[in-house]
């Protein structure tokens, strides 16, 4: 198992939009981004491996690799103004606000670290230490006042590669959107470094990254004011009348948790998928989609593993896209939040049986059906903020982060897919991460952070399922 990594900090600077960009840019928060007012930044970890495959058009040196990463940032930024910006929550103003002014810009950290951690810290078939990625990614500049969009850090290690670490407000950026924003960065890369174009050239983006910033395709069809419910319960946190945009700084993991990623490859999925059909008689009202099956088997493995307590009602909660869910749609690029948590239920007892896949699977099936028949906001006003905190760390409850329809490992920066793609974040709130998997073919990722005995038991657990040993360092 790694130790946590040596990181030497070698700069950090501030990126700014190139020239061109907007003087002055306001967005307000809409009530999706209002639920999400102090969460805690979602952190993410690509890692980059340099070989002689990586690019036939230059030498992939560390000075080259930061120029063009920079400069494309810079470039990208012109597209994304308001990430370069801060939320605020004026006295005069009834919500929070995104603003960009000119002279604004993200921070950037540039670190080294130790060209031979690289393999095993960018290895899936591993436990690492939970805080072994820690050094790897940027903190969020954050104060009740103010707090900054996002943060971004790019380490070196010499000679093997790269990692780039984000940092972004969960407030200000849904996953879809933040995957959007380092795509773009990607693409503006990998145009420069493809066409021979010098650095700092424009790029244009495809229409589909381009983000929309047009607030008035979010509206609010309940009637029961979810802007103002989810900012009277901030204001009244810790109130009265209190306007703090301070993220939340969740605990600490145990000393002896640790980290790794579990693939379910096509013919696995598809396994699990016969395995729930040869118990059920009447499989029609089921969701047997990839997501449902690969969450399913990994609650049932997680309860197993952590041995909740059979009396005890365990909660999957995951997160739900709206763009295509709300009436009209919202364009696909819509810039922000457009997501609502939902969440199954099961008595852990029944988890816990014979059929506890079925048990999972059901209560996920049922949660994403009942999306369908009674509306995607349908108890939204329900959900109160000052009670979340407690949610994110409480026993028997899980929740998702990321999602496989992301396509996460198409992140080309102009070297190659990444090696390794991890959500670092996860390890303070609990949550599962979810992607495609690196080695395609319709597989997904699953990352999970525990204590070291219940990985093991999980790491087990997992395996048995398949009829295979997991292999771990």
């Amino acid at each position: 198992m790694a130790q946590p990594n040596s990181v030497k900090m070698v700069e950090i600077c501030r990126v700014a939009p190139k020239p061109g960009a907007p003087d002055l840019l306001s967005l307000p928060l809409t009530y999706f981004d209002s639920l999400f007012l102090r969460f805690p930044p979602v952190q993410r970890l690509y890692f980059y491996e340099l070989t002689s495959s990586s690019s036939s058009s230059f030498t992939s040196t560390d000075s080259v690799v930061l120029a063009y990463l920079k400069t494309s940032l810079s470039l990208t930024l012109k597209h994304f103004v308001p990430l370069a910006g801060n939320l605020t929550w004026p006295q005069d103003s009834h919500t929070p606000i995104l603003s960009y002014v000119q002279g604004d810009a993200v921070s950037l950290t540039v670190a080294e670290s130790d060209a031979d951690n690289f393999d095993h810290l960018s290895s899936n078939n591993v436990f690492l230490e939970s805080k072994a990625y820690h050094p790897l990614v940027p903190q969020l500049e954050s104060s009740h006042e103010r707090t900054a969009a996002i943060a971004l850090q790019i380490t070196i290690f010499h000679g093997r590669g790269f990692a780039i670490g984000t940092a972004m407000h969960h407030a200000i950026l849904d996953g879809k959107t933040s995957i959007s924003f380092v795509k773009s960065w990607a693409h503006v890369c990998s145009k420069q470094i493809e066409s021979g174009l010098s650095i700092g050239s424009d790029i244009s983006l495809p229409e589909k990254l381009k983000p929309l910033y047009d607030r008035t395709v979010i509206y609010d069809p309940t009637g029961h004011g979810l802007e103002s419910i989810y900012l009277n319960d901030w204001q009244n946190l810790d109130g009265p009348n209190n306007r703090s945009v301070k993220v939340w700084e969740l605990k600490a993991p145990p000393d002896d948790s640790v980290r790794s990623i579990f693939e379910f490859t096509r013919a696995q999925i598809q396994t699990l998928r016969q395995m729930v059909l040869e118990k059920v008689s009447d499989p029609v009202h089921l969701h047997l989609s990839t997501f449902s099956l690969a969450c399913a088997y990994t609650w049932v493995c997680l309860v197993k593993a952590q041995e909740i307590e059979a009396d005890k009602v365990s909660v999957q909660a995951f997160s739900v896209d709206c763009r295509s869910r709300l009436e009209p749609p919202v364009p696909e690029n819509y810039f922000g939040n457009c997501m609502m948590g939902v969440m199954g239920f099961a008595e852990a007892k029944e988890l816990l049986g014979e059929d506890g896949l079925v048990v999972a699977v059901t209560a996920i099936s049922e949660t994403i059906k009942g999306l369908d028949k009674n509306g995607v906001l349908k108890g939204a006003h329900e959900l109160y903020c000052s009670k979340i905190k407690d949610l994110l760390q409480a026993e028997g409850i899980y929740s998702t982060a990321g999602s496989h329809r992301f396509q996460i490992y198409d992140t080309n920066f102009g070297w190659g897919r990444p090696k390794k793609v991890e959500v670092v974040s996860i390890d303070r709130t609990g949550a599962i991460s979810v992607s495609d998997s690196k080695n395609g073919g319709g597989g997904i990722e699953i990352g999970v952070v525990l204590k070291k005995d219940c990985m093991e038991a999980f790491a087990s657990l997992f395996a048995v399922g398949f009829g295979k040993h997991r292999v771990r360092g």
